[in-house]
């Protein structure tokens, strides 16, 4: 998507932070400052989605009801989850956003594949999908959840949503056990099925696979170091993954319009992350931290659900943003 080197750091853009909570270990302080802007720069990408929405007239109309409804909804869901249980809001954000992250390696891998002509898709999600689930049983069933969320820094409240996963110790063993021998069986049949493709196979997308794959294996290895990682590597990719395709766009939408030249866009990142900024000072200290709170959450919501509709390959206008070619995306 942009080059062989810059298409490689972004695979493996997880190992910085990883590498650097891991080496970190006995500093808990330094750890806790890690962690802090690991999930500044999540909350920092999340907004992104709302300009591709509400800034593209096409998207809004494919979607008009969703997109006029959502928010409404989504706030009075957030605003009674969060009088109702904390920790089960947080939870749920938790195990919705790692579903989320997974779907976006799962995206950049068909980007590839789809560049390379294959039809592979099926076989990806479902191994991805398997590796997630083996790594979060693992977690369950073999990780002192109390001293990793006092390891990464959680308050009260995502304390209490780690403990939620303690009652599933015991089918969280069998589950890990299923899932790691059918990880293996689907990564040894897309295996097979890449190397049938010869010549044809796209090499960036073995690269990103082994990155995927080295980064639930890290989750494994040191929960807070995996999910640090795994948290600031999908941020990243998505501001790349939203470059590209505004780099490229030639539409007539107001988003694809103001990022149109490099000025523009270096303009509009700098308005961009000063809005961000605006938010998060504004909305820290109000009312005991449940304004920002419900910023994060209200934000990551739309994202994950805007996205689903947002990055559809098969589109034609998306496919050519992201350089696929019009058959291929067909």
């Amino acid at each position: 998507m942009h080059g062989p080197l810059a298409d490689t750091v972004l695979g493996w853009c997880w190992l910085p932070f990883a590498l650097a909570v891991r080496g970190m270990e006995s500093n808990l302080d330094a750890v806790h400052r890690i962690v802090g802007i690991v999930f500044l720069i999540s909350f920092a990408h999340q907004p992104l989605t709302l300009g591709l929405v509400y800034g593209d007239p096409v998207q809004r109309a494919a979607h008009r009801r969703l997109y006029i409804w959502a928010p409404a909804i989504a706030a009075g869901l957030i605003v009674l989850g969060l009088n109702v249980s904390l920790g089960m809001v947080a939870l749920v954000a938790g195990l919705w956003n790692a579903e989320h992250t997974l779907m976006q390696r799962y995206g950049v891998l068909r980007i590839y594949g789809r560049k390379a002509g294959d039809q592979h898709g099926r076989i990806e999600k479902a191994m991805l999908v398997v590796w997630l689930v083996a790594a979060l049983a693992f977690m369950a069933a073999f990780v002192d959840l109390d001293r990793m969320a006092h390891r990464i820094g959680f308050g009260g409240t995502n304390q209490r949503a780690v403990r939620m996963l303690v009652p599933l110790h015991g089918i969280a063993t069998f589950v890990f056990v299923v899932a790691a021998v059918a990880g293996v069986a689907l990564a040894v049949q897309w295996v097979r099925a890449e190397r049938a493709l010869g010549a044809a196979a796209s090499r960036p997308k073995h690269l990103y696979a082994l990155g995927t794959l080295g980064l639930v294996a890290m989750v494994m290895i040191d929960p807070i170091a995996g999910i640090a990682g795994y948290v600031a590597a999908h941020a990243i990719e998505y501001f790349a993954v939203v470059h590209r395709s505004l780099r490229t766009r030639q539409d007539a939408a107001p988003v694809a319009t103001v990022t149109r030249t490099p000025r523009r866009r270096a303009l509009t990142y700098a308005l961009y992350f000063a809005a961000i900024a605006a938010i998060i000072v504004g909305t820290w200290d109000v009312w005991g931290g449940r304004v920002y709170a419900f910023s994060v959450l209200f934000l990551g919501a739309l994202h994950i659900l805007y996205d689903g509709f947002v990055w559809k390959l098969r589109r034609p206008a998306v496919a050519a943003s992201l350089g696929i070619p019009v058959s291929a995306a067909s």
